[in-house]
């Protein structure tokens, strides 16, 4: 199972170097990591993603707090969160009804076209990972001329606190 980490920490150079240092050294690996601002001035986001069946979470987010520049980690993944990924999907779209059977299948999914070219849509999608997933499957045979994701970002839902540190 994927367990998703909320780290947050100071924004100063080298933090992220040293939370990727601390997964290399350990061993553990990384499925998805996300860095941000947040409403905090000087205070970033981190969401990191680990697979619990490679990985001691509790071990993580416990070597995470080790960290000079860390405020708190929490994991949220059994808390009600809300999760969400985000994709820009350029597909070729040449004829007309080509394009507006892409444009149904974007409708569909709940995304939006955010750019138009001669030859080309660019779509917009959020959403759980496995709704991007399913939209790139039904691109695909369209073609998938650029892609690019985010990796998981994510939030507890109500009022949280029960991180450690």
């Amino acid at each position: 199972m994927q367990n998703t980490l909320v780290a947050l920490v100071e924004d100063k150079p080298g933090v992220l170097t040293r939370v990727a240092s601390l997964f290399r050294r350990r061993n553990y690996n990384i499925e998805s990591l996300t860095v941000g601002h947040t409403e905090n001035p000087g205070v970033s986001r981190m969401t990191i993603v680990v697979d619990d069946s490679r990985t001691n979470v509790e071990k993580v987010a416990q070597n995470l707090c080790k960290l000079v520049n860390v405020i708190k980690v929490e994991d949220v993944t059994e808390q009600p969160n809300v999760l969400r990924d985000l994709a820009l999907i350029k597909v070729q779209a040449d004829g007309g009804s080509r394009r507006s059977e892409i444009m149904q299948l974007v409708d569909t999914f709940r995304a939006r076209v955010v750019d138009v070219a001669l030859d080309s849509l660019m779509i917009e999608a959020t959403g759980t990972e496995d709704k991007i997933d399913g939209l790139v499957d039904v691109l695909r045979p369209y073609g998938i001329v650029e892609m690019v994701r985010t990796g998981r970002v994510a939030m507890a839902r109500g009022k949280s606190g029960n991180g450690h540190k």
